[in-house]
């Protein structure tokens, strides 16, 4: 028997994945609302770039939180950072079930509390059997963010 599986979602997960599912149904109707009242449609207007240094500036505060000792603050900047993770999501057309979905395709190969390696991304010939096949791996261009904005209040 395995801890590592997803039919134990209901006893643990699935409130979480509820909370994102309602999260993500929010933004999608923020997308109507008035920039000048909504902070999310005004996000959301914003450029993608902007979403993206938004969501890394919250995983920063959480790790420098995390670092700290500070596990009130982690709550806090992870429920933050979760919130602009799901603004991305509706930006970029991802469906809370699309990264269900691959967590359980995950979970299959490598069991829930492991990250895939990148093996596959330098040798194909390395990749699990049942991977899908992907396109040669391209390093990312690297976005450097604006940091002269002063450090968020606590």
């Amino acid at each position: 028997m395995s801890v590592n599986n997803f039919s134990l979602l209901p006893l643990y997960g699935g409130r979480m994945s509820d909370s994102i599912t309602r999260l993500h149904q929010a933004v999608l109707a923020a997308r109507a609302a008035d920039p000048s009242s909504s902070r999310t449609a005004r996000l959301l207007q914003s450029s993608r770039a902007k979403m993206a240094k938004k969501l890394a500036e919250e995983a920063v505060e959480v790790v420098i939180d995390a670092m700290h000792g500070h596990s009130d603050a982690v709550v806090r900047e992870s429920a933050d950072l979760i919130y602009n993770l799901v603004v991305l999501w509706v930006s970029a057309g991802v469906q809370p079930q699309d990264v269900w979905d691959e967590m359980t395709r995950r979970e299959k190969l490598m069991g829930i509390a492991e990250k895939m390696p990148k093996l596959h991304k330098l040798n194909p010939a390395a990749a699990p059997v049942s991977a899908p096949a992907r396109p040669p791996a391209s390093r990312r261009k690297v976005v450097a963010l604006d940091t002269s904005r002063a450090r968020k209040r606590r």
